[in-house]
């Protein structure tokens, strides 16, 4: 690890776990930033712990016992000399109170205020407020009682959609085609996200079917500057919930990239934006866009404009939570090519996506090369359990332009193998292979119009896959075998480091 520039944070603690945990760690150590890890008990000889200078127990399990415990997490931040604390995304990344405890304690969180964060995580209120500055919004409203998002349907017509206030990731939402269902959707909405959210408030909108979800990267820093990044296409999800990402859209035209922009730079201007964030717009067929969301962290998908801009969003986080200011302005930046990420799920697309569960035999990703990047947390003896997301790791691709993307996504998916979980590759090789896919005829419906038969095909791995991972795992035994005999002649002072992790 090198020395950090003068005036730089020289520790950082990374308030999270997985592929963004080390992901995190990777980059401050190019930035000469001492990383601090957090771990649960079945995380203790995880990916991300391995990956940190530092690392400590949280003691326990569950995710409520562990990484949504910001008191734990700030009291071994200041104990160990911490400057500041990355939450990545999901956990506490979006929670005020954490930001704002953090800010007590004399630590920098490392994302836009607390202030924004309470702000925009009440979606009632962001639509207010955004809708106040002129962002253009579904239309919907929100009520009390259920007779009072009755009468917003019967103005708004169907189909409908229910969300939860304080809602993320496809909780608390069901779709409405028609007034006889709404009580029994709304009750439903209310259920779920009181238990996911502890907030039972659900607000209603008009539901556009086959429409795409757009997302703008937004950064700003706390001099007053504000720009967009451009854009992601989100649109090929299950149960709500993204699966696979790219830029540029497919169906944005200059103009329509243009006015959809300055719909995202106004908003984060609204909000006196700062650090890194993301405006999520639904676009219907005729090309007018409306505000979903504002998202108050990193997103999962933000390799894909990493790779497209030629920038590290978490090294620009650093910076600006440092205090310094963007080193471009909008006019500065200029996407090159086309970047697509598919997310690798320990879950069986046969089955439901119902995740998977066990301990990884091996991780035979495609060699890094022209183009290829996976972000991981897993590696050979991970623990997949029923604690945490699903998510394994990322597959992110680059090519001059979207059809050599495609076709690079194709053969990366093909030599992609995880050997002692099931996951969701074979499923995201018949989505990328699908000729709609290929033509760029995205929407939220996709799956349920092109892909649902496929998840219950009975296609095997590739063979190319299969092999990659054989050869791998026998050359990981053979090495383990040869570390084993190494072990038992030469003791390493390494195996007595405690929570110290070699540079």
């Amino acid at each position: 690890m090198g020395i950090p520039p003068f005036g730089m944070f020289s520790k950082v603690l990374i308030a999270n776990r997985g592929e963004i945990a080390v992901r995190i760690a990777q980059t401050l150590r190019e930035m000469g930033i001492g990383s601090v890890a957090v771990y649960s008990t079945p995380d203790s000889g995880a990916l991300h712990v391995a990956s940190a200078d530092e690392a400590y127990p949280l003691e326990g399990e569950s995710a409520g016992d562990t990484y949504l415990r910001g008191d734990k997490i700030i009291e071994i931040a200041v104990s160990h000399g911490v400057e500041a604390i990355h939450p990545g995304y999901g956990f506490l990344s979006e929670n005020a109170e954490f930001a704002q405890a953090c800010a007590d304690a004399g630590l920098t969180f490392i994302g836009p205020t607390p202030e924004v964060i309470r702000q925009m995580g009440d979606k009632i209120v962001a639509k207010k407020v955004l809708a106040d500055a002129g962002v253009p919004m579904l239309p919907g409203g929100s009520a009390n009682d259920a007779s009072g998002l009755k009468k917003h349907a019967s103005r708004i017509g169907y189909p409908a959609i229910i969300k939860a206030a304080a809602g993320g990731g496809g909780r608390g939402m069901r779709i409405v085609k028609k007034a006889a269902d709404l009580k029994q959707a709304i009750e439903a909405a209310q259920r779920e996200a009181g238990a996911a959210f502890a907030d039972s408030r659900v607000f209603i909108e008009k539901y556009i079917e086959k429409a795409r979800h757009i997302e703008f990267q937004i950064f700003g820093d706390s001099h007053g500057n504000v720009v967009h990044m451009f854009e992601r296409e989100c649109s090929i999800q299950r149960r709500h919930q993204k699966i696979i990402e790219e830029s540029p859209s497919p169906g944005l035209d200059p103009a329509l990239r243009k006015r959809m922009g300055e719909s995202a730079v106004l908003a984060a201007k609204t909000l006196g934006y700062s650090n890194a964030g993301t405006v999520e717009f639904m676009l219907d067929a005729n090309g007018d866009h409306y505000f979903l969301e504002v998202n108050t962290r990193l997103q999962v998908e933000h390799p894909v404009t990493e790779m497209t801009l030629g920038q590290d969003l978490v090294r620009l986080q650093v910076c600006v939570a440092n205090g310094a200011k963007l080193p471009f302005g909008q006019d500065d930046l200029q996407p090159r090519g086309h970047a697509i990420e598919c997310r690798i799920y320990a879950e069986d697309a046969r089955n439901g996506f119902t995740p998977s569960i066990g301990m990884i035999a091996h991780h035979a990703a495609p060699l890094g090369g022209h183009g290829v990047r996976v972000d991981s947390g897993i590696s050979r003896g991970s623990l997949v359990t029923v604690h945490y997301d699903a998510m394994l790791a990322k597959l992110v691709v680059w090519a001059a332009d979207r059809p050599a993307a495609v076709d690079s996504m194709k053969s990366a998916l093909e030599r992609y193998a995880v050997l002692g979980v099931t996951t969701n590759i074979e499923f995201l090789r018949a989505v990328v292979g699908h000729s709609a896919f290929a033509a760029g005829h995205l929407h939220t419906g996709f799956l349920d119009e092109h892909c649902s038969a496929l998840a219950h095909s009975d296609e095997e791995p590739p063979p190319e896959a299969l092999i990659a991972a054989a050869w791998a795992l026998a050359k990981s035994q053979v090495d383990r075998s040869l570390g084993e005999r190494v072990t038992q002649a030469v003791t390493s002072p390494w195996q007595e480091a405690g929570p110290w992790r070699s540079c």
